[in-house]
């Protein structure tokens, strides 16, 4: 195994940020960060309480007023000094979000770290543009406009699969709009959360402005989310969890934006480009090690060219260099934990009794049986009621399934409880355009399947929740909207006061 990064000195004040400090947590419990390759831990942290929630909150509540009263131009320069901060830190984000991740280091520096540049880059951009309905006189006798405002102190939390990533997912558009936020990391991989934190401090961002907490779900997360300061929720991760927090947020009468799991089909029709199909297929399905939730994990090929399909995916999955995350030959790293690890071989194995299993299947042993990998792995057989079709597995897996008629592809691509992402492949634009209308996902690639963009929204429908992150339809969970309305007459006794009392 290559040198890894040296987290210790870094972090040794604490993975808890408030006001503007790291500190350490005051629950009396301890967490080690584990690097997934290895299995060994690289770092063990205090974590936080709900005291540290509440300290947190409170920090983010004296910040707000300052903050929201600064100017668009003036959140807008800091945001740019933070892209600039972060692409400075680049090499040491991409090192640390690989080894608390697993993630290979081709993937943390050439998506992870630049994705998160540009996000920061672009709310940068987009906090100068926070716009409201132009000004108008609707009754004749006011003029009225919109203002948008920001709310207060927002409570996010993010999920494992791309801390770094995700973290700026939830600070960017809430610190844009002039809201402060306490965000919670995944236990699992706060460090590069700590990180931006760190970076937004080194950019000029005022303390206070964002707060990271660290610590379990079922205690701190439901804290945050419960809080009476929190006036809304952010959350990323699964539908199960996701239904919790909805709970918790609903007693506080809480504004909440839900992005949850996925379960993406990948609707291959007869007039594709097989070769770029399987080129997409298997890039879509193993990018993080399958753990996204807009990976390919359903494969529906029109008959003609499914055992076409399947056969070229196998080959080119088995040409996927498993290996240790910093090498620079290694394609696909482990997977989060030994524990997710055992949770998708569970998938795979049980699925062996009434599917097929293509290739992969297994975990890799020799020099990297210490670690929590698991080879790309492809499914057929599976009837679409199963549990490899139905479930997010959340690991390298992919499950091919053929279809006839177009009605009948399109049928099976919905017939999920998810509906975050898709794609479909098709020389046709009219057939391509009649499934972007009908697949009902919050995004559909046509002929790609993946990528992402800082100036459009990502989120869902359906079991994978509502509300965008990214783009600037984020600032529509981020800002209240209030109408201002001006009476023009200066007439005190109005002609509509007769309608409550008096005669015309």
């Amino acid at each position: 195994m290559t040198n890894r990064f040296q987290v210790t000195d870094r972090f040794a004040d604490g993975a808890q940020y408030i006001g503007g400090r790291l500190r350490a947590g005051t629950s009396g419990r301890e967490h080690s960060v584990i690097d997934p390759a290895t299995g060994k831990s690289v770092h063990t942290y205090a974590l936080a309480s709900t005291a540290d929630v509440d300290e947190a909150v409170a920090a983010a509540k004296a910040a707000f007023p300052a903050w929201a009263g600064a100017t668009p131009g003036e959140r807008s320069d800091a945001l740019h000094r933070l892209a600039g901060v972060l692409a400075e830190w680049a090499e040491d984000l991409a090192r640390v979000e690989s080894l608390q991740c697993g993630k290979p280091l081709k993937l943390t520096t050439e998506f992870d770290v630049p994705g998160t540049i540009d996000n920061t880059a672009f709310f940068a951009g987009a906090a100068r543009h926070l716009q409201g309905q132009s000004a108008a006189e609707y009754t004749g006798d006011h003029t009225s406009y919109i203002r948008r405002e920001p709310i207060g102190v927002v409570g996010s939390i993010a999920p494992w699969n791309y801390p770094l990533q995700m973290a700026a997912w939830k600070i960017l558009p809430a610190i844009a709009a002039g809201n402060t936020i306490v965000l919670k990391p995944a236990e699992l991989t706060p460090l590069t959360s700590l990180m931006f934190a760190q970076a937004a401090k080194e950019a000029g961002i005022p303390d206070g402005v964002i707060n990271v907490v660290s610590g379990s779900g079922r205690d701190v997360g439901e804290h945050l989310v419960g809080h009476p300061d929190v006036v809304m929720t952010s959350f990323t991760g699964s539908t199960p969890v996701g239904k919790r927090v909805a709970e918790v947020a609903t007693a506080t009468v809480k504004r909440l934006h839900l992005e949850l799991g996925g379960k993406a089909p990948f609707l291959v029709f007869d007039d594709a480009d097989l070769e770029a199909a399987a080129h997409g297929a298997v890039a879509a399905s193993l990018i993080n090690s399958g753990q996204d939730c807009t990976a390919a994990t359903r494969a529906y090929v029109q008959r003609p060219l499914f055992d076409a399909f399947v056969a070229r995916v196998a080959e080119l999955m088995e040409t996927v260099r498993v290996g240790d995350p910093f090498a620079p030959d290694t394609d696909l790293g482990p997977l989060v934990s030994h524990r997710h690890r055992d949770a998708v071989a569970g998938f795979v194995e049980r699925a062996r009794g009434y599917a097929t299993v293509v290739t992969g299947g297994e975990a890799p042993g020799g020099e990297l049986e210490n670690g929590a990998y698991y080879r790309p792995t492809l499914i057929t057989g599976a009837a679409q009621d199963s549990e490899v079709v139905q479930s997010e597995i959340f690991g390298p897996v992919l499950v091919a399934l053929p279809f006839d008629g177009d009605d009948e592809g399109i049928r099976l691509a919905n017939d999920t409880p998810y509906g975050l992402a898709a794609s479909a492949w098709s020389r046709d634009v009219y057939r391509a355009n009649r499934a972007t209308r009908e697949i009902k996902a919050g995004c559909v690639w046509v002929n790609d399947h993946i990528p992402i963009i800082s100036e459009m929204p990502h989120g869902g429908t359906k079991a994978s929740g509502y509300g965008k992150d990214m783009s600037a339809y984020s600032f529509e969970e981020y800002t209240q909207v209030k109408h201002v309305m001006f009476d023009n007459t200066a007439v005190a006794a109005k002609d509509w006061h007769r309608t409550i009392f008096g005669d015309r």
